[in-house]
């Protein structure tokens, strides 16, 4: 049972790391201001790095599993407030934040990527966890 679910989070890793790194790429081509090129190259190194932890987490490597916790940690929280917002998913994301004005929401989606990296972060501020990256973090604990 633990190869299984440390082989659904490798494909989801890679698939997530592979669709973010071609989303990123047309966009690294492209001439534009300079802090939209810094952005888009962390956002590439991150999608490369929870790609190559994939690989790594399904060739069954103790370094995958290492490295594919970091992904997992770097995938669950979700900050939005005016000074500063984050929020990494790849692979699909299972989303449970609240508002300032405590109304909780839960939020998912499957076969996607996304990032979220700003110094002005939007109007209305909110936390959260990733629950999908939370439990495949507590997945790859197990020993």
């Amino acid at each position: 049972m633990r190869q299984i679910l440390f082989r659904l989070i490798g494909i989801l890793e890679i698939a997530g790391g592979c669709y973010g790194m071609l989303n990123v790429l047309p966009r690294l081509l492209a001439f534009g201001p300079l802090h939209t090129a810094a952005i888009g190259l962390i956002e590439f190194a991150l999608y490369a790095f929870v790609l190559v932890a994939g690989v790594l987490l399904l060739e069954n490597s103790e370094r995958g599993i290492h490295l594919s916790s970091i992904a997992q940690l770097l995938q669950l929280p979700l900050i939005a407030t005016p000074v500063f917002s984050y929020a990494l998913h790849c692979g699909g994301y299972v989303n449970v934040f609240t508002s300032i004005h405590l109304h909780p929401q839960i939020t998912w989606h499957f076969g996607s990527e996304g990032l979220k990296l700003a110094f002005a972060g939007p109007s209305v501020s909110y936390l959260g966890v990733n629950l999908l990256a939370l439990l495949s973090w507590l997945i790859l604990k197990l020993r």
